[in-house]
């Protein structure tokens, strides 16, 4: 273990000690550790990816943190690239703003908020907005393009700094977000300081039981220390004087869990979605260890068959590419063996990526437009939670009689 990773060892939202190591993936460098040319000779370090049950509150989680600067500090992922991502956070605002109708003008403050896309919408309606990010440019580019942002870490620290500037906010969101933190007490406490008495807390992670439903262990990689469920996440927000009043399936990542959380006693009233998310996870048994090594051999099984259909492939001289480059790319490929010898190029829309090379396997990373010049035999949708638009955007290469493999939930070939 270096300096740059550590194991902890209570649970990061009870602090109890009783862990269980349920998942053992193999270790890859941080997901979105992409490499220049001149790079591609050096060798990267790679991290463990081993997932433990605590059996005290039952919370999923990795133990081994990697450091925050090393995965964020030049993070390359943006939400404004994905039309798909947009609209969701379009629908998203609005949603924010109907249910809980904050008073115009009030503060509405993003953890994580990336590239703005999401307060863009909040800033339109009349709200006044600002972003926290720790990831140098894109927090520069956002400021530029009008939504306010500082570049930093989100701790009870910066949350009585953002109070003493800006009053109390009506409005916090966390997305895809509070699950990378590993100071999670530290975060909630921020909240509760800085929101206003009739506010709320909403927030969007992958959800357990999509992950386990599906076999989403790709969502599984070094920024994601946390693999949530609302059985857990309820009782960790009364200990920290918040209440959690609703609970969401929504679509994003493949299925993912948005919560709402107000101050204790706060004026909004618990919604019945709340028991009956626990209720449902129960019925699954997530709330048992062995649940989740019997998750383990499925994943094996994906494996046996995916990695056998494109060795055949390959033994017949075809050409593959991956498209996408997404994080769950980068766990997918490393736990599967799927390396340069099978995967001859990634296509990927985002310009931070192109041009670069995949963490670990330095598989390079193209334009889209490649799969139409070097003409693949198959494509590999590595960002399977996109399949459907990127099969609709790109129905000439199947028209051409080129292949698309979608490799989770479950191995489809198109046609």
């Amino acid at each position: 273990m270096t300096e740059t990773c550590h194991r902890r060892s209570t649970c990061r939202l009870c602090a109890g000690s009783d862990l269980q190591e349920v998942l053992s993936l193999e270790p890859t460098p941080p997901a979105n550790a992409f490499v220049p040319k001149e790079l591609v000779g050096t060798e990267q370090a790679v991290f463990p990816l081993d997932v433990f049950f605590c059996g005290t509150c039952g919370h999923v989680q990795l133990l081994d943190v990697v450091d925050p600067q090393l995965l964020f500090e030049n993070y390359v992922y943006v939400s404004g690239t994905s039309p798909v991502f947009v609209k969701h956070f379009e629908d998203y605002a609005n949603d924010v703003l109907n249910t809980y109708q904050p008073p115009k003008g009030t503060l509405v403050v993003d953890i994580g908020s990336n590239d703005g896309t999401l307060l863009s919408f909040f800033q339109k309606a009349g709200q006044t907005v600002l972003g926290i990010d720790p990831a140098k440019g894109i927090s520069q580019d956002a400021t530029k393009r009008g939504i306010e942002t500082w570049c930093d870490f989100f701790t009870p620290e910066l949350s009585a700094k953002i109070k003493a500037a800006r009053g109390s906010a009506h409005v916090i969101t966390a997305n895809n977000v509070f699950a990378h933190a590993d100071d999670l007490v530290g975060i909630v406490q921020g909240i509760w300081d800085l929101l206003a008495p009739e506010g709320v807390f909403v927030f969007e992670v992958s959800y357990l039981v999509d992950v386990f439903e599906k076999t989403l262990f790709d969502t599984i990689y070094h920024e994601h220390v946390a693999y949530h469920s609302v059985k857990p996440l309820q009782q960790f927000f009364t200990d920290n004087g918040m209440e959690l009043i609703s609970a969401e399936r929504i679509d994003t990542h493949g299925g993912s869990l948005r919560g709402v959380a107000q101050l204790k006693s706060g004026p909004h009233s618990t919604q019945p979605s709340v028991d009956k998310m626990i209720a449902l996870e129960a019925s699954l048994g997530l709330d048992q260890a062995k649940t989740f090594e019997a998750f383990g051999r499925h994943i094996d099984e994906i494996k046996a068959e995916l990695t056998g259909l494109l060795k055949s492939l390959k033994s017949e001289d075809k050409i593959i590419a991956g498209f996408g480059a997404p994080a769950k790319a980068t766990t997918l490929m490393h736990h599967f063996g799927i390396g340069p010898d099978i995967i001859d190029f990634i296509v990927d829309d985002s310009p931070l990526k192109q041009n670069l090379y995949a963490p670990g396997l330095h598989i390079p990373v193209l334009p889209s437009q490649a799969i139409y010049d070097k003409k693949p035999d198959a494509v590999v949708i590595l960002a399977w939670n996109f399949a459907e638009p990127i099969m609709k955007n790109h129905a000439r290469y199947l028209e051409q009689g080129g292949q698309f493999i979608v490799p989770l939930p479950k191995v489809t070939l198109f046609p």
